[in-house]
């Protein structure tokens, strides 16, 4: 029961933002909206059960002209005015139909607000980088963002509204039956309203076995999520990757990969199809059992004559939708195990966010710090080391004055990239501090350049908005990055990090550089795609277009040491000066 409350607890904290947020207005009026017209389908399903009363009473008394009048015009009866089953078949269909429309409306208006708070609270604080560093469980952030919250909606508002609809055809119906049923003599004692007590004990009995079959679901379908997810991500990085693995001839071992994921997933589904075959088995029978069973509870005050035909299809009608709420646990149980596993997984997408924003609030790691009035940047007992504990670079300690060129230098994998990182302030391992000037526009320039989807004018212009960019300025950048053959195509949406090789992706990212104009420009090994003479001419270029920007270069070819008035070298653990 604990585990029960703390389930709908997190449910609760999950939905509830959305009805205090700057939509709640436009939510809570389609909400009602829906409400009333579920409430009016249950209304309708009470005045179906008293047309069919009458309906088939005509039926036994041979009343052609009271069948006729109940199809297609109405017929006063002891109940009052009836309508005919035309009109009533009609007002249904609408009601139904802007039921579901207006529902799926206020899914989407839903969706749509939850995908952008979760989207601006991974995006902030770079809690996206944290938590792929720190929290590996978190697994997936695509689907959980894409298709757990799309779910989340999804099931919250179709069970929900199930359920409430579930309680109202509950209410609504008892009184029905009660007075359809009467009271049972049993050992003398006499029990009102029988039916309602048998249909009650029915879905308790159902409900309870129910959940000693299914309860497995929870966690099956819980890991169905995760497998798949992971399956389709194995897919995605063979796509992103074509041309490494054909180089490779990796074909061998890629589908090795992926059977092996696929593997996992049809093992756990298989799991799942023998938990759903039990609760199958039970659950079909239990329907078909309820078909009957209360025609078999009500005949014999039929034959006895105490009612008559129509009678009993309304009493009948009465138990099946009491017997129905009761049991809308059983009906609903997989659905249930599916929306638990789904909240599970969102509350704890939510929790990895959580704590690494909370982990950069605190500057867990190296600090990186804009300090007003500085001119320089500064490292400050920096010390860098890699999640498992391991020390890269200790106390370091150093200056980079503005317009320098400064080349850090050293073996590879001693930590100068991830000395880049720390300076962008996004390394969460370590300690010390990098004192920024204030204002400064940085940017950063991997070996591997991100081009982001869109059209190439925007991998250029990134992070910029493209649309601010003049259009002779990205053409006159694109020429002098020695790419110009491609402006033809400089409003085509491709995927370009596929399209263009290595040395065209590099020069696009220096272009960008020629573009924004930095302040400070951080280079890690962002020429090294290129032949030599061309990598010469692009920091040549750099020089006499950003006299004034700070240059800070991680190579190993010798000859970009001339472009650099200084050098700092990682070694044995420690930044010290280098010789050019």
């Amino acid at each position: 029961m604990r585990r029960l409350g703390h389930f709908l607890h997190d449910a609760w904290r999950l939905a509830a933002p959305y009805w205090r947020s700057e939509e709640r207005g436009r939510a809570l009026l389609l909400l009602g909206v829906v409400v009333g017209l579920n409430l009016a389908l249950v209304g309708m399903s009470v005045l179906l059960s008293y047309w069919n009363r009458e309906f088939f009473n005509s039926l036994q008394e041979k009343d052609a002209e009271a069948f006729w009048n109940l199809l297609f015009w109405w017929r006063q009866t002891d109940s009052g005015p009836m309508p005919g089953f035309v009109f009533v078949a009609a007002l249904y269909i609408l009601i139904a139909v802007y039921a579901l429309y207006l529902r799926q409306a206020l899914q989407i208006r839903w969706r749509r607000w939850l995908t952008r708070e979760y989207l601006d609270r991974w995006l902030a604080d770079r809690a996206y980088y944290r938590v792929a560093l720190t929290d590996p469980g978190t697994d997936n952030p695509d689907q959980r963002i894409a298709e757990d919250l799309r779910m989340f909606v999804d099931d919250t508002l179709t069970l929900g509204l199930g359920l409430m609809r579930s309680t109202v055809t509950l209410f609504s119906f008892i009184l029905v039956l009660w007075g359809l049923s009467g009271p049972l003599t049993v050992l003398g004692i006499e029990i009102p309203g029988y039916m309602v007590w048998v249909a009650l004990l029915y879905a308790l009995l159902g409900t309870l076995f129910a959940h000693l079959i299914g309860r497995r679901l929870i966690a099956l379908n819980f890991n169905q999520q995760r497998v798949e997810a992971d399956f389709r991500y194995a897919l995605v990085r063979l796509r992103d990757n074509a041309e490494g693995i054909a180089l490779h001839a990796g074909e061998a071992d890629e589908k090795r990969g992926l059977f092996r994921r696929f593997h996992a997933l049809v093992e756990n589904w298989w799991a799942i199809m023998i938990a759903t075959k039990r609760l199958t088995f039970f659950t079909a029978g239990y329907a078909q059992v309820a078909v009957v069973f209360p025609f078999v509870v009500a005949a014999p005050a039929f034959f006895a004559g105490r009612i008559p035909l129509g009678g009993l299809t309304q009493t009948a009608n009465a138990f099946a939708e009491v017997q129905g709420a009761l049991s809308w646990i059983v009906d609903n149980y997989a659905g249930l195990t599916e929306w638990r596993a789904t909240v599970e997984r969102v509350t704890g997408f939510e929790a990895a966010i959580l704590a690494a924003r909370a982990a950069a609030a605190e500057g867990t790691g190296v600090r990186a710090e804009a300090e007003a009035g500085r001119p320089d940047l500064a490292l400050e007992d920096v010390t860098l080391a890699l999640p498992d504990g391991r020390v890269l670079i200790e106390g370091a300690e150093a200056e980079i004055a503005p317009g320098e060129a400064v080349l850090i230098a050293g073996p590879s994998g001693s930590g100068k990239s991830t000395l880049f990182r720390a300076i962008a302030g996004i390394w969460p391992f370590g300690g010390g501090r990098v004192a920024l000037p204030a204002g400064a526009r940085a940017l950063f320039l991997p070996q591997r350049p991100y081009l982001p989807l869109g059209t190439l004018r925007r991998a250029l212009c990134y992070p910029r908005d493209a649309s601010e960019v003049p259009d002779a300025e990205v053409r006159a950048a694109l020429a002098d990055a020695g790419l110009a053959h491609l402006e033809p195509r400089l409003d085509v949406e491709d995927a370009w990090d596929r399209r263009l090789s290595g040395g065209e992706q590099q020069r696009v990212a220096l272009a960008r550089a020629l573009l924004l104009k930095p302040d400070w420009l951080f280079l890690d090994e962002a020429t090294a795609s290129l032949d030599p003479e061309a990598e010469a001419r692009f920091y040549a270029l750099l020089r006499e277009r950003l006299p004034r920007a700070t240059l800070v270069s991680i190579a190993h070819r010798p000859a970009v040491a001339q472009f650099h008035d200084r050098a700092l070298r990682v070694q044995a653990g420690r930044l010290v000066p280098g010789a050019i």
